[in-house]
């Protein structure tokens, strides 16, 4: 269950914005959203990523209180010295955590769209940028492929699922704790049905607790082989084959939905893009390793991929 509390957890949060030799803007978007905008310093106008953050308090470095890792910080930092531009912002959970004042009932996975739809809205006519590309990271790329759509130049999948949530979740109870398939199983179908799920097991509490049932229902309405499928623009799917999380066939799932999408499966990556050389103890650790760098084929993919699109 582990695995399952990483990507689940809805509490805790930390904050790292500090910037070295880079030049950097800080900007509001909204009330509740607030990032960092990295801009190289080029002869012509550079494209634009926005980096959109995985699941949880997540914030623009990719960072939650019990886990600094640094990976979205490293991925902005390192196409920023590929000439390419990128804005990443806190989810607005981090903003309302911080007011202290957080009622898990109201937060929807609809908003995370409305988030990034007004980040693109924001940039998209900013003549500053010739493109505008979106990376959506694990729950960053729905949440993406949705904003992307009739928005952006292209769009970029790291680690994202390709089926919806609740499939998602089943297959890694299979995986994890078989025993309770059947009652999470027929958990999310109550829950898809009737809106509420009540009879299930105590170890499924931090999918299925009341408060964070509404935004588990919200989350279930989409499906990333659809949503992927809308997209009239240049895709990128990416996943690494030392994903704990998100399995190489989630990838696959999203290509077969995308046939023309680039599809690059990054040998040794891990979910937040670190590369890991040993098993799995290694693998956790490095969730909390601030300073480990991310993999280098990751940004020459990425790169690669802005360039010829």
């Amino acid at each position: 269950m582990k695995k399952l509390l990483i990507i689940f957890a809805l509490f805790f949060f930390g904050t790292n914005f500090a910037q070295d030799n880079f030049t950097s803007e800080e900007l509001k978007i909204t009330p509740l959203v607030e990032g960092t905008l990295l801009l190289p310093e080029t002869s012509e106008k550079p494209p634009l990523v926005i980096i959109i953050a995985g699941s949880g308090p997540t914030d623009r470095n990719g960072n939650q209180n019990m886990l600094k890792n640094n990976s979205l910080k490293f991925l902005a930092e390192a196409l920023y010295k590929n000439g390419i531009a990128s804005f990443r912002y806190d989810k607005r959970i981090v903003k309302i955590m911080k007011t202290g004042n957080i009622d898990e009932k109201k937060i929807k996975f609809d908003d995370f769209i409305e988030d990034a739809i007004e980040v693109t809205k924001y940039f998209k006519n900013d003549d500053r940028f010739n493109k505008l590309y979106i990376i959506g990271h694990s729950q960053g790329s729905l949440v993406g492929m949705i904003a992307a759509q009739n928005r952006a130049n292209g769009f970029i999948s790291i680690a994202g699922a390709g089926q919806e949530i609740d499939d998602v979740i089943v297959d890694q109870l299979a995986k994890q704790a078989p025993g309770l398939v059947d009652n999470a199983r027929q958990s999310f179908d109550d829950l898809r049905v009737n809106g509420t799920a009540q009879n299930y097991s105590p170890g499924l509490a931090s999918i299925f607790r009341a408060d964070i049932q509404p935004f588990i229902y919200n989350w279930m309405q989409y499906n990333p082989q659809t949503e992927l499928a809308k997209l009239n623009i240049p895709v990128l799917i990416v996943n690494g084959d030392k994903d704990l999380q998100v399995q190489v066939s989630e990838a696959e799932a999203l290509h077969k939905a995308k046939p023309s999408a680039m599809y690059r499966i990054i040998p040794k990556m891990n979910h937040i893009l670190k590369e890991i050389e040993g098993n799995d103890l290694e693998n956790g650790k490095s969730y909390n390793q601030y300073d480990l760098p991310i993999s280098e084929e990751l940004i020459t993919v990425i790169t690669e991929f802005i360039e010829e699109n």
